[in-house]
């Protein structure tokens, strides 16, 4: 009954891809962002913090499933077997500093795992870009109207 995880692992990263495209092309997740002048935009700050959230939270449940399949994450160069909880925590933690671009280097994926964080750290790049290009495309569409 291995296939299971597999299953969850795959429509976990189906739902955090489509998610994050529908948001890049403006999907459900669309606002009306106004702003006046180059003020400071609450909106668009909680919104990038809810969607940051959400990728470091979907990924987590990625490596944790992988984890789970015996695809460890591997901390400060040894092979550790830890709680459920605590494999939680660390495939959070990875999630994390790996979108964040920190990269501490203390926990490292191997096998798959290695592909997934390439993956995330991607999007942890284009994340800021998208929201960028999204209050370019607002504020040109207030001014135009």
């Amino acid at each position: 009954m291995k296939i299971i995880p597999w299953i969850v692992f795959i429509a976990i990263c189906i739902v955090v891809l489509a998610s994050l495209i529908d948001f890049i092309r403006g999907g459900k997740l669309r606002f009306r962002m106004e702003m006046r002048d180059s003020r400071f935009s609450v909106e668009i700050f909680y919104t990038l913090l809810i969607i940051y959230l959400i990728v470091i939270l979907g990924f987590g449940l990625i490596y944790f499933v992988l984890s789970m399949n015996h695809i460890l994450l591997v901390e400060n160069g040894e092979l550790r077997e830890v709680s459920i909880i605590g494999t939680v925590i660390h495939s959070l933690y990875f999630s994390g500093v790996t979108l964040l671009t920190i990269g501490y280097g203390d926990i490292t994926p191997i096998g798959i795992g290695r592909f997934i964080a390439l993956v995330q750290a991607l999007i942890g790049y284009v994340l800021p870009t998208a929201f960028v290009l999204r209050l370019v495309q607002s504020n040109q569409e207030n001014r135009d109207e």
